[in-house]
Protein backbone atom coordinates (compact mmCIF):
# COMPACT_ATOMS: atom_id res chain seq x y z
CA UNK A 1 0.00 0.00 0.00
CA UNK A 2 1.89 3.45 -0.79
CA UNK A 3 1.81 5.52 2.08
CA UNK A 4 1.90 9.66 1.49
CA UNK A 5 3.97 11.22 4.32
CA UNK A 6 2.53 14.18 5.54
CA UNK A 7 5.80 16.49 7.68
CA UNK A 8 5.23 19.33 10.01
CA UNK A 9 6.99 21.52 12.17
CA UNK A 10 7.48 23.53 15.03
CA UNK A 11 8.08 26.99 14.89
CA UNK A 12 11.81 26.32 15.45
CA UNK A 13 13.88 25.64 12.53
CA UNK A 14 15.38 21.67 12.64
CA UNK A 15 18.43 20.87 10.69
CA UNK A 16 19.25 17.16 10.00
CA UNK A 17 23.07 17.36 9.84
CA UNK A 18 25.56 19.95 7.37
CA UNK A 19 24.79 17.66 4.66
CA UNK A 20 21.11 15.32 5.86
CA UNK A 21 18.05 14.16 4.74
CA UNK A 22 15.47 16.76 5.78
CA UNK A 23 15.91 20.19 6.19
CA UNK A 24 13.41 23.40 7.21
CA UNK A 25 13.83 26.90 6.89
CA UNK A 26 10.97 27.83 9.24
CA UNK A 27 7.40 26.69 10.63
CA UNK A 28 5.80 28.94 7.72
CA UNK A 29 7.60 27.53 4.71
CA UNK A 30 7.48 23.29 5.72
CA UNK A 31 9.93 22.85 2.82
CA UNK A 32 12.18 19.61 3.54
CA UNK A 33 14.50 18.13 1.04
CA UNK A 34 14.79 14.31 0.46
CA UNK A 35 16.86 12.37 -1.57
CA UNK A 36 16.41 8.42 -2.25
CA UNK A 37 19.34 6.75 -3.35
CA UNK A 38 18.67 3.16 -5.25
CA UNK A 39 21.59 0.83 -5.95
CA UNK A 40 21.53 -2.26 -8.03
CA UNK A 41 23.39 -5.18 -6.77
CA UNK A 42 26.41 -6.85 -9.11
CA UNK A 43 25.60 -10.17 -8.43
CA UNK A 44 22.26 -10.70 -6.97
CA UNK A 45 18.69 -9.60 -8.42
CA UNK A 46 18.09 -7.08 -6.25
CA UNK A 47 18.09 -3.32 -5.49
CA UNK A 48 18.19 -1.72 -2.43
CA UNK A 49 16.76 1.95 -1.84
CA UNK A 50 17.18 4.24 1.13
CA UNK A 51 16.85 7.49 2.12
CA UNK A 52 20.06 9.44 2.01
CA UNK A 53 20.02 11.22 5.75
CA UNK A 54 18.26 8.22 7.21
CA UNK A 55 19.57 4.83 5.48
CA UNK A 56 17.95 2.64 7.77
CA UNK A 57 14.56 3.59 6.15
CA UNK A 58 15.18 0.84 3.47
CA UNK A 59 13.56 -1.25 0.93
CA UNK A 60 14.65 -4.16 -1.05
CA UNK A 61 13.35 -5.15 -4.62
CA UNK A 62 13.72 -8.44 -6.40
CA UNK A 63 15.04 -8.49 -10.00
CA UNK A 64 15.63 -11.21 -12.21
CA UNK A 65 19.39 -9.93 -12.95
CA UNK A 66 22.14 -7.59 -12.64
CA UNK A 67 20.36 -4.10 -13.11
CA UNK A 68 21.91 -0.74 -15.20
CA UNK A 69 19.63 2.10 -13.10
CA UNK A 70 18.29 4.99 -14.45
CA UNK A 71 16.40 8.04 -12.68
CA UNK A 72 13.98 9.28 -15.19
CA UNK A 73 10.65 11.53 -15.49
CA UNK A 74 12.32 13.92 -13.09
CA UNK A 75 13.34 11.49 -10.64
CA UNK A 76 9.48 9.93 -10.27
CA UNK A 77 10.44 6.69 -11.49
CA UNK A 78 13.66 4.01 -12.20
CA UNK A 79 14.27 1.86 -14.74
CA UNK A 80 16.14 -1.04 -14.03
CA UNK A 81 17.82 -2.76 -17.32
CA UNK A 82 18.19 -6.57 -16.82
CA UNK A 83 20.27 -6.66 -20.51
CA UNK A 84 21.12 -10.58 -19.76
CA UNK A 85 17.77 -11.40 -18.77
CA UNK A 86 16.21 -9.30 -21.34
CA UNK A 87 13.48 -7.50 -18.61
CA UNK A 88 13.08 -4.25 -17.49
CA UNK A 89 11.63 -3.59 -14.53
CA UNK A 90 10.50 -0.31 -13.14
CA UNK A 91 10.12 1.33 -9.68
CA UNK A 92 8.31 4.73 -8.88
CA UNK A 93 10.78 6.48 -6.45
CA UNK A 94 7.96 7.55 -4.63
CA UNK A 95 9.36 11.02 -4.61
CA UNK A 96 6.72 13.79 -7.12
CA UNK A 97 8.12 17.01 -8.02
CA UNK A 98 5.86 19.45 -8.79
CA UNK A 99 7.44 22.91 -10.10
CA UNK A 100 5.36 26.87 -9.03
CA UNK A 101 7.98 28.74 -10.55
CA UNK A 102 9.42 30.26 -6.94
CA UNK A 103 8.81 26.85 -5.59
CA UNK A 104 8.73 23.51 -6.24
CA UNK A 105 5.80 21.24 -4.19
CA UNK A 106 7.05 17.35 -2.68
CA UNK A 107 4.76 14.60 -2.48
CA UNK A 108 6.51 11.39 -0.17
CA UNK A 109 5.68 7.81 -0.40
CA UNK A 110 7.20 4.79 -0.27
CA UNK A 111 8.91 3.34 -3.71
CA UNK A 112 6.81 1.06 -5.47
CA UNK A 113 7.46 -1.67 -7.82
CA UNK A 114 5.49 -1.10 -11.03
CA UNK A 115 3.80 -4.74 -11.57
CA UNK A 116 4.18 -5.50 -15.07
CA UNK A 117 7.85 -5.55 -16.75
CA UNK A 118 9.15 -5.07 -20.13
CA UNK A 119 10.26 -8.04 -21.82
CA UNK A 120 12.32 -8.56 -25.31
CA UNK A 121 15.34 -9.32 -27.05
CA UNK A 122 18.05 -7.54 -25.00
CA UNK A 123 17.20 -3.99 -23.59
CA UNK A 124 20.37 -1.95 -23.57
CA UNK A 125 19.70 2.04 -24.03
CA UNK A 126 17.48 4.40 -22.36
CA UNK A 127 16.88 7.72 -23.28
CA UNK A 128 13.94 9.57 -21.21
CA UNK A 129 13.14 12.94 -22.92
CA UNK A 130 10.17 15.67 -22.64
CA UNK A 131 7.71 12.80 -21.35
CA UNK A 132 8.91 9.62 -23.34
CA UNK A 133 11.24 7.36 -22.28
CA UNK A 134 12.67 5.36 -25.10
CA UNK A 135 14.35 1.58 -24.18
CA UNK A 136 16.05 -0.15 -27.54
CA UNK A 137 16.11 -3.61 -27.19
CA UNK A 138 18.96 -4.71 -29.44
CA UNK A 139 18.28 -8.02 -30.56
CA UNK A 140 14.85 -7.33 -31.42
CA UNK A 141 14.76 -4.30 -34.01
CA UNK A 142 12.86 -2.11 -32.12
CA UNK A 143 12.48 0.64 -29.26
CA UNK A 144 9.78 0.57 -26.66
CA UNK A 145 8.60 4.03 -26.22
CA UNK A 146 7.18 4.57 -22.40
CA UNK A 147 4.54 6.92 -21.73
CA UNK A 148 6.03 8.60 -18.12
CA UNK A 149 2.81 9.94 -16.99
CA UNK A 150 1.19 6.41 -16.79
CA UNK A 151 4.58 5.13 -15.63
CA UNK A 152 4.67 7.50 -12.48
CA UNK A 153 0.63 6.32 -11.92
CA UNK A 154 2.07 2.64 -11.90
CA UNK A 155 0.60 2.11 -15.31
CA UNK A 156 2.60 0.44 -18.32
CA UNK A 157 1.20 2.23 -21.64
CA UNK A 158 3.95 1.74 -24.36
CA UNK A 159 4.32 1.77 -28.17
CA UNK A 160 6.65 0.26 -30.13
CA UNK A 161 9.41 2.27 -33.00
CA UNK A 162 10.64 -0.20 -35.58
CA UNK A 163 14.32 -0.43 -36.63
CA UNK A 164 15.32 -1.57 -40.17
CA UNK A 165 17.46 -4.14 -38.91
CA UNK A 166 18.15 -5.11 -35.09
CA UNK A 167 21.31 -3.53 -33.59
CA UNK A 168 23.28 -2.04 -30.59
CA UNK A 169 21.62 2.03 -30.68
CA UNK A 170 18.97 4.31 -29.71
CA UNK A 171 15.37 5.70 -30.46
CA UNK A 172 15.15 9.89 -29.37
CA UNK A 173 12.22 12.24 -29.87
CA UNK A 174 13.74 15.39 -31.37
CA UNK A 175 11.11 18.05 -31.61
CA UNK A 176 8.04 16.47 -32.90
CA UNK A 177 10.08 14.14 -34.67
CA UNK A 178 12.34 10.62 -33.59
CA UNK A 179 15.69 9.73 -34.89
CA UNK A 180 17.06 6.28 -34.58
CA UNK A 181 20.27 4.85 -34.90
CA UNK A 182 21.44 2.70 -38.18
CA UNK A 183 23.78 -0.34 -38.92
CA UNK A 184 24.94 -1.46 -41.85
CA UNK A 185 22.19 -4.05 -44.34
CA UNK A 186 25.50 -5.92 -44.76
CA UNK A 187 26.01 -9.66 -43.79
CA UNK A 188 27.47 -10.27 -40.67
CA UNK A 189 29.82 -13.11 -40.01
CA UNK A 190 29.68 -14.96 -36.79
CA UNK A 191 29.00 -13.00 -33.64
CA UNK A 192 30.00 -10.09 -35.07
CA UNK A 193 27.67 -7.30 -34.27
CA UNK A 194 25.70 -5.12 -36.95
CA UNK A 195 27.82 -2.11 -38.05
CA UNK A 196 26.52 0.83 -36.78
CA UNK A 197 26.69 3.69 -39.45
CA UNK A 198 24.45 7.05 -38.47
CA UNK A 199 21.52 8.13 -37.31
CA UNK A 200 18.23 8.83 -39.19
CA UNK A 201 14.89 10.48 -39.01
CA UNK A 202 11.79 8.63 -39.04
CA UNK A 203 8.00 8.69 -38.16
CA UNK A 204 6.57 7.07 -35.42
CA UNK A 205 6.03 3.78 -37.02
CA UNK A 206 9.59 3.54 -37.98
CA UNK A 207 9.39 4.91 -41.48
CA UNK A 208 12.50 7.24 -42.86
CA UNK A 209 11.44 10.61 -42.67
CA UNK A 210 15.10 11.81 -44.01
CA UNK A 211 18.56 10.79 -45.23
CA UNK A 212 20.94 8.64 -42.87
CA UNK A 213 23.71 11.39 -41.25
CA UNK A 214 26.66 9.43 -41.55
CA UNK A 215 28.43 8.78 -37.61
CA UNK A 216 30.75 5.55 -37.83
CA UNK A 217 29.96 3.58 -34.73
CA UNK A 218 27.67 5.98 -32.83
CA UNK A 219 27.36 5.00 -29.67
CA UNK A 220 26.62 7.49 -26.23
CA UNK A 221 23.73 9.88 -26.61
CA UNK A 222 22.24 12.93 -24.57
CA UNK A 223 20.09 16.18 -24.46
CA UNK A 224 21.22 19.70 -23.89
CA UNK A 225 19.27 22.59 -24.54
CA UNK A 226 18.37 22.58 -27.74
CA UNK A 227 20.63 19.68 -28.84
CA UNK A 228 20.87 15.85 -29.21
CA UNK A 229 24.90 14.80 -29.04
CA UNK A 230 26.20 11.54 -29.92
CA UNK A 231 29.84 10.22 -30.35
CA UNK A 232 30.96 8.64 -33.33
CA UNK A 233 34.28 7.65 -35.12
CA UNK A 234 34.59 11.14 -37.10
CA UNK A 235 33.26 13.19 -34.44
CA UNK A 236 30.30 14.29 -32.66
CA UNK A 237 26.90 13.98 -34.33
CA UNK A 238 24.26 17.00 -33.19
CA UNK A 239 20.85 16.83 -33.97
CA UNK A 240 18.45 19.95 -33.42
CA UNK A 241 14.54 20.32 -34.13
CA UNK A 242 14.00 22.24 -37.27
CA UNK A 243 10.18 23.42 -39.42
CA UNK A 244 11.00 20.20 -41.21
CA UNK A 245 12.56 18.14 -39.31
CA UNK A 246 15.71 16.74 -37.32
CA UNK A 247 18.81 18.44 -38.38
CA UNK A 248 21.92 16.90 -38.15
CA UNK A 249 25.66 18.67 -38.00
CA UNK A 250 28.52 16.61 -37.50
CA UNK A 251 31.39 18.40 -35.39
CA UNK A 252 35.11 16.56 -36.88
CA UNK A 253 36.99 16.15 -34.06
CA UNK A 254 39.58 18.18 -34.53
CA UNK A 255 43.72 17.44 -34.77
CA UNK A 256 45.09 18.49 -31.53
CA UNK A 257 43.00 16.14 -29.57
CA UNK A 258 44.84 12.42 -29.56
CA UNK A 259 44.55 10.22 -32.30
CA UNK A 260 42.73 7.33 -32.68
CA UNK A 261 39.90 7.97 -29.85
CA UNK A 262 36.69 8.39 -29.92
CA UNK A 263 34.07 9.65 -27.93
CA UNK A 264 30.89 6.54 -26.95
CA UNK A 265 30.10 8.07 -23.78
CA UNK A 266 28.29 11.71 -23.67
CA UNK A 267 26.13 13.50 -20.63
CA UNK A 268 24.60 16.98 -21.71
CA UNK A 269 24.06 19.62 -18.88
CA UNK A 270 20.59 20.82 -17.65
CA UNK A 271 21.66 24.86 -16.89
CA UNK A 272 23.87 25.21 -20.19
CA UNK A 273 24.19 24.11 -23.41
CA UNK A 274 27.35 21.61 -23.49
CA UNK A 275 27.98 18.09 -22.95
CA UNK A 276 31.00 16.37 -21.55
CA UNK A 277 32.37 12.93 -22.96
CA UNK A 278 34.55 10.53 -22.59
CA UNK A 279 37.59 10.44 -25.21
CA UNK A 280 40.25 7.25 -24.71
CA UNK A 281 40.68 5.39 -21.59
CA UNK A 282 42.28 8.55 -19.58
CA UNK A 283 40.72 11.57 -21.16
CA UNK A 284 37.77 13.98 -21.20
CA UNK A 285 36.16 16.42 -23.61
CA UNK A 286 33.81 19.34 -23.13
CA UNK A 287 32.31 20.08 -26.13
CA UNK A 288 30.55 23.39 -26.99
CA UNK A 289 27.59 22.28 -30.11
CA UNK A 290 27.25 26.16 -30.51
CA UNK A 291 30.80 27.92 -30.95
CA UNK A 292 34.13 27.25 -31.18
CA UNK A 293 36.87 25.79 -30.07
CA UNK A 294 33.68 22.92 -30.19
CA UNK A 295 36.46 21.01 -28.07
CA UNK A 296 38.32 21.22 -24.74
CA UNK A 297 40.70 17.99 -23.86
CA UNK A 298 41.25 17.35 -20.73
CA UNK A 299 44.22 14.39 -19.95
CA UNK A 300 43.37 12.45 -16.76
CA UNK A 301 46.01 11.88 -14.29
CA UNK A 302 44.27 7.66 -14.60
CA UNK A 303 42.30 5.61 -16.02
CA UNK A 304 38.48 6.79 -15.89
CA UNK A 305 35.97 4.77 -13.66
CA UNK A 306 32.59 6.56 -13.66
CA UNK A 307 31.86 10.45 -14.57
CA UNK A 308 28.77 12.51 -13.80
CA UNK A 309 27.76 16.50 -14.21
CA UNK A 310 26.04 18.36 -11.50
CA UNK A 311 22.95 19.34 -12.26
CA UNK A 312 22.39 21.74 -10.15
CA UNK A 313 25.33 23.50 -10.95
CA UNK A 314 26.55 22.61 -14.70
CA UNK A 315 30.24 24.54 -14.23
CA UNK A 316 31.37 21.15 -12.54
CA UNK A 317 31.26 17.92 -13.31
CA UNK A 318 32.98 14.72 -11.16
CA UNK A 319 35.34 11.83 -12.33
CA UNK A 320 36.43 9.25 -10.42
CA UNK A 321 39.47 7.77 -11.54
CA UNK A 322 40.91 4.11 -11.23
CA UNK A 323 43.37 5.33 -8.27
CA UNK A 324 40.07 5.85 -6.02
CA UNK A 325 40.47 9.62 -6.60
CA UNK A 326 37.07 11.73 -6.79
CA UNK A 327 37.90 15.16 -9.29
CA UNK A 328 36.13 18.10 -9.31
CA UNK A 329 36.25 19.21 -13.58
CA UNK A 330 35.15 22.76 -14.06
CA UNK A 331 33.53 22.37 -17.44
CA UNK A 332 34.28 26.31 -18.50
CA UNK A 333 38.36 25.34 -18.78
CA UNK A 334 38.60 21.29 -18.97
CA UNK A 335 40.59 21.93 -15.33
CA UNK A 336 40.55 19.37 -12.59
CA UNK A 337 39.64 21.70 -9.75
CA UNK A 338 40.17 19.42 -6.42
CA UNK A 339 40.71 16.13 -6.07
CA UNK A 340 40.47 13.65 -2.93
CA UNK A 341 40.89 10.25 -2.29
CA UNK A 342 37.61 8.09 -1.84
CA UNK A 343 37.61 5.05 -2.32
CA UNK A 344 40.73 1.71 -2.61
CA UNK A 345 42.30 1.77 -6.17
CA UNK A 346 39.74 0.21 -8.52
CA UNK A 347 41.89 -0.76 -11.90
CA UNK A 348 40.42 -0.72 -15.39
CA UNK A 349 42.21 -4.50 -16.25
CA UNK A 350 39.97 -6.76 -16.70
CA UNK A 351 36.40 -7.08 -18.14
CA UNK A 352 33.94 -3.81 -18.54
CA UNK A 353 31.31 -5.24 -16.32
CA UNK A 354 33.55 -6.17 -13.17
CA UNK A 355 33.02 -4.81 -10.05
CA UNK A 356 33.66 -0.94 -9.95
CA UNK A 357 32.33 2.20 -8.13
CA UNK A 358 29.66 3.69 -9.67
CA UNK A 359 29.24 7.57 -8.76
CA UNK A 360 25.55 10.01 -9.10
CA UNK A 361 24.37 12.86 -7.44
CA UNK A 362 22.37 13.84 -4.84
CA UNK A 363 21.89 17.63 -4.18
CA UNK A 364 24.93 18.68 -2.74
CA UNK A 365 26.54 15.15 -2.44
CA UNK A 366 28.23 12.67 -4.68
CA UNK A 367 27.35 9.33 -3.94
CA UNK A 368 30.07 6.77 -4.75
CA UNK A 369 29.50 2.58 -4.37
CA UNK A 370 32.20 1.13 -3.40
CA UNK A 371 31.80 -2.37 -4.78
CA UNK A 372 34.79 -4.63 -2.73
CA UNK A 373 33.35 -2.72 0.95
CA UNK A 374 29.74 -3.72 0.48
CA UNK A 375 30.10 0.88 0.81
CA UNK A 376 27.68 3.75 -0.35
CA UNK A 377 29.67 6.66 0.51
CA UNK A 378 28.44 10.07 0.62
CA UNK A 379 30.85 12.37 -0.39
CA UNK A 380 30.52 16.47 -0.22
CA UNK A 381 30.37 18.06 -2.84
CA UNK A 382 32.36 21.46 -2.20
CA UNK A 383 35.23 19.42 0.18
CA UNK A 384 35.39 16.55 -1.70
CA UNK A 385 35.36 14.81 1.89
CA UNK A 386 32.79 11.60 3.00
CA UNK A 387 30.18 12.50 5.37
CA UNK A 388 29.08 9.04 6.14
CA UNK A 389 29.77 5.08 4.82
CA UNK A 390 26.20 3.32 4.08
CA UNK A 391 26.48 -0.81 4.62
CA UNK A 392 24.80 -1.95 1.30
CA UNK A 393 24.86 -5.92 1.91
CA UNK A 394 26.35 -7.54 -1.30
CA UNK A 395 28.16 -6.12 -4.02
CA UNK A 396 26.74 -2.83 -4.53
CA UNK A 397 27.38 -1.20 -8.22
CA UNK A 398 24.68 0.41 -10.52
CA UNK A 399 23.10 3.32 -8.97
CA UNK A 400 20.57 6.31 -9.53
CA UNK A 401 19.67 8.99 -7.06
CA UNK A 402 15.38 10.82 -7.56
CA UNK A 403 15.19 13.57 -4.96
CA UNK A 404 14.81 17.37 -4.71
CA UNK A 405 13.52 20.31 -2.59
CA UNK A 406 9.68 21.24 -2.12
CA UNK A 407 7.29 22.32 0.33
CA UNK A 408 4.86 19.82 1.79
CA UNK A 409 1.08 20.47 1.72
CA UNK A 410 -1.35 18.10 3.59
CA UNK A 411 -4.46 17.21 0.99
CA UNK A 412 -7.69 15.89 2.28
CA UNK A 413 -9.34 13.99 -0.63
CA UNK A 414 -12.08 17.39 -1.12
CA UNK A 415 -9.11 19.78 -0.70
CA UNK A 416 -7.59 21.61 -3.77
CA UNK A 417 -4.32 22.59 -4.06
CA UNK A 418 -4.39 25.87 -5.23
CA UNK A 419 -1.37 28.09 -5.49
CA UNK A 420 -1.33 32.07 -5.51
CA UNK A 421 1.32 33.96 -8.00
CA UNK A 422 -0.02 37.49 -6.58
CA UNK A 423 -2.94 39.80 -7.81
CA UNK A 424 -4.20 38.50 -10.84
CA UNK A 425 -5.02 42.02 -11.99
CA UNK A 426 -1.14 43.29 -11.06
CA UNK A 427 -0.14 40.13 -13.21
CA UNK A 428 -2.17 41.15 -15.89
CA UNK A 429 -0.78 45.14 -15.81
CA UNK A 430 -3.50 46.38 -14.11
CA UNK A 431 -2.37 48.37 -11.53
CA UNK A 432 -1.73 52.04 -9.34
CA UNK A 433 1.12 54.33 -9.82
CA UNK A 434 1.08 54.05 -5.69
CA UNK A 435 1.72 50.43 -5.79
CA UNK A 436 4.89 50.16 -7.42
CA UNK A 437 7.69 50.02 -5.08
CA UNK A 438 11.59 50.13 -5.73
CA UNK A 439 12.95 45.79 -6.27
CA UNK A 440 17.08 44.93 -5.06
CA UNK A 441 18.81 42.92 -7.56
CA UNK A 442 18.66 40.01 -5.23
CA UNK A 443 15.04 39.50 -5.94
CA UNK A 444 16.29 38.50 -9.58
CA UNK A 445 19.44 36.44 -7.23
CA UNK A 446 20.18 32.59 -8.41
CA UNK A 447 20.73 30.30 -11.73
CA UNK A 448 18.52 31.09 -14.93
CA UNK A 449 18.01 29.41 -17.95
CA UNK A 450 16.54 30.52 -21.31
CA UNK A 451 13.07 29.06 -22.23
CA UNK A 452 14.36 29.67 -26.26
CA UNK A 453 15.92 26.07 -26.30
CA UNK A 454 12.92 24.44 -25.42
CA UNK A 455 10.66 26.23 -27.87
CA UNK A 456 13.36 25.08 -30.61
CA UNK A 457 13.40 21.55 -29.80
CA UNK A 458 9.77 21.72 -29.51
CA UNK A 459 9.44 21.05 -25.90
CA UNK A 460 7.32 24.10 -25.03
CA UNK A 461 4.63 22.86 -27.61
CA UNK A 462 1.96 22.09 -24.88
CA UNK A 463 1.76 25.71 -24.34
CA UNK A 464 1.01 27.00 -27.56
CA UNK A 465 -1.80 24.27 -27.61
CA UNK A 466 -3.09 25.35 -24.12
CA UNK A 467 -3.27 28.97 -25.49
CA UNK A 468 -5.10 28.18 -28.76
CA UNK A 469 -7.59 26.56 -26.76
CA UNK A 470 -9.05 29.84 -25.39
CA UNK A 471 -6.67 32.34 -27.48
CA UNK A 472 -7.47 34.09 -31.14
CA UNK A 473 -4.27 32.31 -32.81
CA UNK A 474 -3.77 28.44 -33.58
CA UNK A 475 -1.07 26.82 -31.93
CA UNK A 476 1.11 27.69 -34.35
CA UNK A 477 0.63 31.32 -34.64
CA UNK A 478 1.63 31.30 -30.86
CA UNK A 479 4.83 29.47 -30.93
CA UNK A 480 5.97 32.08 -34.16
CA UNK A 481 5.15 34.75 -32.10
CA UNK A 482 7.09 33.27 -29.17
CA UNK A 483 9.89 32.77 -31.39
CA UNK A 484 10.65 36.05 -31.86
CA UNK A 485 10.31 37.06 -27.87
CA UNK A 486 12.11 34.24 -26.76
CA UNK A 487 15.21 34.07 -28.83
CA UNK A 488 18.72 34.88 -27.73
CA UNK A 489 22.08 33.47 -27.16
CA UNK A 490 22.00 33.82 -24.06
CA UNK A 491 21.50 30.91 -22.54
CA UNK A 492 22.17 30.82 -18.72
CA UNK A 493 22.18 33.92 -16.61
CA UNK A 494 24.05 33.62 -12.65
CA UNK A 495 23.20 36.51 -10.26
CA UNK A 496 24.78 36.77 -7.23
CA UNK A 497 25.39 39.59 -4.59
CA UNK A 498 25.40 42.47 -7.05
CA UNK A 499 27.09 40.62 -10.13
CA UNK A 500 25.23 39.52 -12.68
CA UNK A 501 26.79 36.91 -15.30
CA UNK A 502 25.46 35.86 -18.94
CA UNK A 503 26.60 32.63 -20.31
CA UNK A 504 26.91 32.10 -24.14
CA UNK A 505 27.20 28.12 -25.14
CA UNK A 506 29.18 27.73 -21.30
CA UNK A 507 31.55 31.59 -21.47
CA UNK A 508 30.67 33.84 -18.87
CA UNK A 509 30.91 37.88 -19.11
CA UNK A 510 30.62 39.28 -15.65
CA UNK A 511 29.33 42.51 -14.54
CA UNK A 512 28.52 44.51 -11.23
CA UNK A 513 25.40 46.15 -11.18
CA UNK A 514 23.39 48.70 -9.00
CA UNK A 515 19.69 49.84 -8.97
CA UNK A 516 18.74 52.39 -11.42
CA UNK A 517 15.36 53.43 -11.22
CA UNK A 518 12.25 52.24 -12.76
CA UNK A 519 9.97 52.78 -15.25
CA UNK A 520 5.77 51.98 -16.07
CA UNK A 521 5.22 51.28 -19.34
CA UNK A 522 2.01 50.71 -21.39
CA UNK A 523 1.29 49.18 -23.95
CA UNK A 524 -1.01 48.81 -26.69
CA UNK A 525 -3.90 46.98 -25.37
CA UNK A 526 -3.78 49.31 -22.21
CA UNK A 527 -2.04 47.40 -19.92
CA UNK A 528 0.63 48.50 -18.03
CA UNK A 529 4.07 46.91 -16.88
CA UNK A 530 6.81 48.02 -15.36
CA UNK A 531 10.81 47.66 -15.98
CA UNK A 532 13.25 47.44 -12.89
CA UNK A 533 16.55 48.96 -13.98
CA UNK A 534 19.93 48.11 -13.22
CA UNK A 535 23.18 49.56 -14.01
CA UNK A 536 26.75 48.35 -15.00
CA UNK A 537 29.32 50.12 -11.98
CA UNK A 538 32.03 47.15 -12.86
CA UNK A 539 33.21 44.30 -14.63
CA UNK A 540 33.54 42.86 -18.55
CA UNK A 541 34.13 45.71 -21.07
CA UNK A 542 31.18 43.21 -22.99
CA UNK A 543 28.71 43.31 -20.26
CA UNK A 544 25.95 45.66 -20.94
CA UNK A 545 25.67 48.99 -19.28
CA UNK A 546 22.12 48.78 -18.54
CA UNK A 547 19.35 45.32 -17.94
CA UNK A 548 15.79 45.83 -17.41
CA UNK A 549 13.78 43.04 -15.35
CA UNK A 550 9.80 42.58 -16.43
CA UNK A 551 8.59 39.35 -14.32
CA UNK A 552 4.80 40.49 -13.53
CA UNK A 553 5.58 42.22 -10.21
CA UNK A 554 5.68 45.41 -8.97
CA UNK A 555 6.93 45.67 -5.53
CA UNK A 556 9.77 44.03 -3.97
CA UNK A 557 9.31 39.67 -4.29
CA UNK A 558 11.54 36.83 -4.86
CA UNK A 559 10.73 36.31 -9.05
CA UNK A 560 10.13 32.98 -9.88
CA UNK A 561 10.90 34.34 -13.81
CA UNK A 562 11.42 37.56 -15.40
CA UNK A 563 11.72 38.84 -19.10
CA UNK A 564 15.55 40.77 -19.36
CA UNK A 565 16.62 43.29 -21.80
CA UNK A 566 20.09 44.61 -21.85
CA UNK A 567 21.88 46.98 -23.70
CA UNK A 568 23.82 50.28 -23.72
CA UNK A 569 21.20 52.45 -24.00
CA UNK A 570 18.81 52.69 -21.51
CA UNK A 571 16.24 54.63 -23.19
CA UNK A 572 16.08 52.61 -26.56
CA UNK A 573 15.66 49.34 -24.10
CA UNK A 574 12.25 50.62 -23.25
CA UNK A 575 10.67 50.56 -26.60
CA UNK A 576 11.65 47.10 -27.69
CA UNK A 577 8.38 45.13 -26.53
CA UNK A 578 9.02 41.93 -29.35
CA UNK A 579 11.99 40.78 -28.06
CA UNK A 580 11.91 39.49 -24.42
CA UNK A 581 14.37 36.51 -23.82
CA UNK A 582 12.97 34.43 -21.16
CA UNK A 583 14.33 32.29 -18.04
CA UNK A 584 13.40 30.25 -15.38
CA UNK A 585 14.99 28.64 -12.56
CA UNK A 586 18.09 26.22 -13.80
CA UNK A 587 16.79 23.39 -11.78
CA UNK A 588 13.61 23.45 -13.70
CA UNK A 589 13.12 20.74 -16.61
CA UNK A 590 11.19 21.48 -19.86
CA UNK A 591 7.81 19.23 -18.22
CA UNK A 592 8.00 21.70 -14.83
CA UNK A 593 8.67 25.02 -17.13
CA UNK A 594 5.25 23.80 -18.92
CA UNK A 595 3.11 23.06 -15.91
CA UNK A 596 4.27 26.48 -14.69
CA UNK A 597 3.60 28.32 -17.92
CA UNK A 598 0.18 27.02 -18.61
CA UNK A 599 -0.35 27.98 -14.48
CA UNK A 600 -0.34 31.47 -15.47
Amino acid sequence: MMRRLIFSVSALALVVGLHGQIAYANDDEESITVYRVFVGDHADGKITAFDLGKADHRWTFATVGQSKLYSVNDGASIVAVQSEKDTVQFINSGISLHAHGDHSDIELADPAAVKTPLEGPRPFHVIDHNGKIAVNFDKGGYAAIVDSDALSKGELKTTSLKQARAHHGFVAPVGNGWVTTVASDAAVEGDAAPSRVGLQAVKVDGTPAGDVATCTGIHGEAFSGAYLAAGCKEGILTVTSGKDGPVPALLAYPADLPAGQTTGTLLGAKSMQVFLGNYGAKGLVVVDPVDTPHFQYLDLPFRRVDFTLDPTDARFGYVLTEDGSLHRINILTAQIAQSAKVTEPYSMDGHWNDPRPRIAMAGDEIVVTDPNQGLVRRIAKDELTEIAAIKVEGKPYNIAVSGGSGKVHEHGHDETHAHSHGDPQIYKGYFEDSQVKDRPLSDYAGDWQSVYPYLQNGGLDPVWAHKAETGTMSAQDYRKEYEIGYKTDVDHISIKAGEVSFYKNGKATTGTYTYDGKEILTYKKGNRGVRFIFKKTAGDEAAPQFIQFSDHKIAPEKADHYHLYWGNDRTALLSEVTNWPTYYPSSLSAKQIVSEMKAH
